[in-house]
């Protein structure tokens, strides 16, 4: 399987996010790509929740949605949307971060709703309380595609090994993590927490990330840690994207799954606390 990871530098602006994930699909798809995987927030990367009122729709009238759908058949790849900020029907008005996989044909595989969200204070100045404007999910969603059944999640669920260990133990070759990780923590914890998720279930890990400066229209500005990586099952960074915009192709070799797991059997539903 050859996948094609995407680094973007999505703005408020769920249209021209849209325009700029379908060229990076394009480009990836034509370069051979089987899966092509975005970051989280693609079609909106925004602190202003009275600007995410205004511009983002439910799901079923989400334009990067059918947008990123139509892209899919005509390029005739899978496709991984690392998330989509939705409206939903909650009373108290709190948007979905939700991940989609999508078939060649167009069609929607699967859904998961990111479950751990990012209420944190890095500093005086940088505060994070993602709990209030989204909902949290409550379900893990392992999917299947021809050349390999991927464990979904997002971002800040990274720090979370329980999650990842489950869908390796429900069969998961290739773990997914799209993020808008934040550079303080990019830079000291992105590359160890995902080649630990790596190493310790045996699994390839993509995940496809958010990067620098994001032009907001409204409210502050964000910005991101970047360096979208690729991770073997034995731990080695097999693609990095650096800090710019860009797409990268990596070729995953599933026999490795099975190599990694029978040197390191941790993930089996044997192996208890204690043992060895």
């Amino acid at each position: 399987m050859l996948a094609g990871l995407v680094q973007m530098t999505s703005s408020d602006q769920p249209e021209e996010n849209l325009t700029k994930a379908r060229e990076a699909l394009r480009h990836a798809a034509r370069g051979g790509a089987d899966l092509v995987l975005t970051p989280e927030v693609t079609n909106c990367l925004s602190s202003s929740r009275r600007h995410q009122q205004e511009v983002l729709r439910p799901e079923a009238e989400d334009l990067c949605l059918a947008g990123l759908r139509d892209a899919a058949a005509a390029e005739g790849v899978w496709l991984l949307i690392g998330s989509l900020a939705l409206k939903t029907d909650d009373p108290d008005g709190r948007f979905a971060n939700r991940s989609f996989l999508i078939s060649p044909d167009g069609e929607i595989v699967a859904r998961y709703d990111k479950i751990h969200m990012f209420d944190v204070d890095l500093s005086a100045t940088e505060r994070y309380r993602e709990s209030d404007g989204y909902r949290r999910g409550d379900a893990m969603v392992l999917a299947h595609t021809p050349f390999a059944a991927l464990g979904m999640s997002i971002c800040y669920d990274l720090r979370f090994p329980y999650l990842y260990r489950a869908l390796a133990q429900q069969g998961a070759q290739v773990l997914t993590v799209p993020a808008a990780f934040a550079r303080a923590t990019g830079r000291g914890h992105w590359e160890i927490l995902l080649r630990a998720r790596a190493i310790e279930t045996g699994c390839f890990v993509m995940a496809p990330a958010q990067t620098g400066n994001h032009r907001a229209i409204a409210g502050k500005s964000r910005t991101t840690w970047g360096h979208s990586l690729a991770i073997s099952p034995w731990g080695e960074v097999l693609l990095d994207l650096g800090d710019l915009p860009s797409v990268g192709l990596v070729k995953v070799e599933l026999d490795d799954v099975a190599k990694a797991r029978s040197k390191v059997p941790s993930v089996r539903a044997d192996v208890v606390v204690g043992s060895q």
